[in-house]
């Protein structure tokens, strides 16, 4: 079957789903100028999560975090939403989908204008303070490093170390995640995985919590065989497609 009628066969789920969800990975965001991780060409081939981007590098050697694992944070700040991020904003508007829940920390969703938006792996909004808790905006850190204090931003109040507030590997999932997973479990009927390998728990159980399941991403998952669509292309023109079809459909 070809892409336009797994387009067409996926408008029609959602038109006939009461209350469908969004969940988006790094693949939405590559056509943003943002590498994904685990493609042939992503981040993870070039630098190693677990040497510069984990909690434990952090407290340990934050020095090395800032120098290695933190420019990968600090280049998402001038990325812009792409024709993926504005059709799903588009979609939310119209009321067809009930919201967005993603694994990026990028904020391009919120920066096209989509509202219901979690995020389970945080973002680059804000920062704190690992000595007091006392909280800054994102841009605190890099202006300290852009600045002042090239090797490690530090709090005002006390000098303890600042953090960004995204999900390094080592540490627990937020909140927002489990009140998420709840609401997926008690009202979701249909889930639309875009641009994720669905490789990584404890995100990728969400989608194990609802009863349908449509698949937009370049490569295989691990529950294309679950779903009840599967498209392998482009997730910002599919997504563009998508919202035509569907806004032509609504008049």
């Amino acid at each position: 079957m070809d892409n336009y009628n797994n387009i067409e066969q996926l408008k029609d789920f959602i038109m006939e789903s009461r209350n469908p969800y969004v969940l988006t990975g790094a693949g939405i965001s590559t056509e943003s100028g943002i590498p994904d991780f685990r493609s042939k060409d992503g981040l993870w081939n070039t630098i190693d999560p677990m040497e510069y981007s984990t909690r434990q590098v952090l407290i340990t050697s934050p020095k090395k975090f800032y120098q290695y694992g933190f420019p990968r944070f600090r280049d998402l700040l001038d990325k812009k939403p792409n024709q993926g991020h504005y059709a799903l904003t588009e979609l939310e508007r119209k009321g067809i989908i009930k919201g967005i829940i993603t694994q990026n920390i990028d904020g391009l969703h919120q920066k096209s204008g989509s509202k219901n938006v979690v995020e389970v792996h945080g973002s680059t909004k804000t920062c704190h303070c690992l000595e007091c808790f006392s909280e800054y905006p994102f841009s605190e850190i890099v202006n300290q490093l852009e600045g002042y204090n090239k090797e490690l931003p530090v709090c005002s109040s006390c000098s303890g170390i600042l953090r960004p507030d995204i999900v390094l590997f080592g540490d627990s999932m937020p909140e927002e995640f489990f009140e998420i997973a709840e609401v997926l479990k008690k009202q979701c009927d249909l889930l639309i995985v875009v641009g994720t390998s669905l490789q990584v728990y404890p995100v990728a159980a969400l989608a194990e919590l609802v009863d349908s399941l449509i698949i937009i991403n370049l490569d295989e998952t691990p529950f294309d065989l679950q779903a009840e669509v599967v498209i392998n292309d482009s997730c910002g023109e599919t997504l563009s497609k998508l919202k035509e079809l569907i806004i032509k459909n609504l008049y």
